[in-house]
């Protein structure tokens, strides 16, 4: 049994964490400690505060989930000032063992290891996710995170990917209208300007615009209350089709990746907990012409662990330093 720092650092907040691994397993996982970046000059500062917190020497070694890819020698965070140098951790904090992992590969690895009563089913055969194979992970946030974890007898290993900046595609003349409103905004339409807490916006002012009515600009936070609540039929249409195009890209990202089951996470996952389900998503997830049969036997589930992060960081670690 090992004990770590569990750490999940996003643009705004820096969670921390004891957690215990053991044989490539979270075993326990203590109480999360959220910190404001912007209090915290540097995670090495933030990282001293959590000891302060804890009363605590911390253990030598951690699993830290990044919000940003995790590639070169240094690491600039989306609305994050901190600067990270992952080979000066070892140093700056004290450890002797580290792994660094992208913060959707983290979910990822907390798919991975959660329990049946932290996935909640949304579609398909209400079954187990397979013990062998490949299980596609999609999580709609501030962006549009993809991942898929294979699974052998002897463990797993996931794979991130940039699955969430493939082309938006139009499925109805509806979305080909929107399609045409957004084209005059971006170069580019990925999915991730449809399938995110800011492409729920481009969807309500794009279906405004269609019909000529008159709307206020809005932050994301108060489209979403209004979306989720029904309170404005706007909002209400651009959750639907958000629903549909999450349902379209679910599909296209299990058929890409050989997928035999998949899991919605991401940010904006537990807000959609009761909305998924009756919405259009389960109609599009299956909607693959010849592969229609073979999508419609894919359990479809969303991970309702509430610290998902933190737990895919210990994972990481837990999987990458298995002695068993």
């Amino acid at each position: 049994m090992k004990e770590i720092v569990a750490v999940d650092i996003g643009g705004t907040h820096a969670r921390f964490a004891i957690a215990q691994v053991d044989q490539g397993r979270v075993v326990t996982l203590g109480e999360a400690t959220t910190l404001k970046c912007a209090d915290h000059a540097s995670l090495q500062l933030a990282w001293e505060a959590f000891a302060r917190v804890v009363n605590r020497p911390l253990p030598k070694a951690a699993g830290i989930a990044v919000a940003c890819p995790i590639k070169g020698d240094i690491l600039k965070l989306t609305n994050n000032p901190w600067v990270i140098q992952p080979a000066w951790l070892p140093v700056k904090l004290g450890v002797d063992e580290l792994i660094l992992v992208n913060d959707f590969g983290a979910v990822a690895h907390a798919v991975a290891q959660v329990g049946v009563d932290s996935l909640q089913h949304i579609c398909g055969p209400d079954i187990p996710l397979p013990e062998q194979g490949v299980t596609t992970v999609v999580g709609p946030g501030t962006g549009l995170g993809s991942a898929y974890i294979v699974r052998r007898k002897n463990g797993y290993f996931v794979c991130e990917t940039e699955g969430g900046h493939i082309d938006f595609s139009p499925l109805d003349q509806l979305e080909d209208r929107i399609l045409t409103v957004l084209r005059r905004r971006y170069r580019r339409v990925s999915v991730e300007r449809v399938v995110s807490g800011p492409g729920l916006l481009n969807l309500y002012e794009a279906i405004a615009e269609m019909g000529e009515l008159s709307v206020k600009a809005r932050d994301d936070k108060a489209l979403w209350t209004m979306a989720l609540e029904g309170s404005d039929p706007v909002a209400a249409a651009a959750l639907e089709r958000f629903c549909l195009s999450l349902g379209t890209v679910a599909g296209d990202l299990a058929l890409a990746q050989g997928g035999s089951a998949v899991v919605i996470a991401g940010g904006l996952g537990l807000r959609l907990a009761k909305h998924l389900p009756n919405s259009g998503f389960a109609e599009r997830f299956v909607a693959k012409g010849r592969f229609e049969g073979m999508m419609s036997e894919m359990p479809v589930k969303l991970i309702t662990y509430p610290q998902p992060g933190l737990l895919g960081a210990a994972a990481a670690f837990a999987e990458a330093y298995r002695q068993d």
